[in-house]
């Protein structure tokens, strides 16, 4: 049982940008919800979300790598409004005809011209 567990998480963790896509599409399909699926409601709704998610770090201050003293319900809240984040970029990327996964691979590539390693 522990096993079967194991290997759904570690499916689940190697999910593509395309495969959360169709599935994000599928998921407003199936409610009716692509007619509210404009870019700019997308993007309020995403900046929003990235509102709650900045709550989670206001009071802190700083916080070491890989949170170590969270506790766990903290560190699930963070997830998910990591998620929720995710998952609306990816829908307003996809309305807007952008392939993310592209594009941030070009990003990259242009961000490591602009800030070469080794140069001061």
């Amino acid at each position: 049982m522990e096993e079967e567990k194991e290997k759904s998480e570690e499916r689940v963790a190697d999910i593509s940008l395309k495969d959360l896509s169709k599935k994000l599409d599928e998921f407003a399909r199936v409610r009716d919800w692509e007619k509210y699926h404009s870019p700019r409601n997308l993007l309020l709704a995403m900046v929003g979300e990235v509102g709650e998610l900045s709550e989670i770090f206001q009071w802190r201050g700083e916080v070491d790598k890989g949170l170590p003293n969270w506790e766990e319900s903290n560190r699930e809240h963070l997830g998910d409004e990591l998620s929720d984040v995710l998952l609306y970029l990816i829908r307003l990327s996809d309305i807007c005809g952008i392939d993310l996964g592209d594009v941030t691979s070009k990003k990259l590539v242009k961000n490591a011209i602009k800030y070469p390693a080794n140069v001061l």
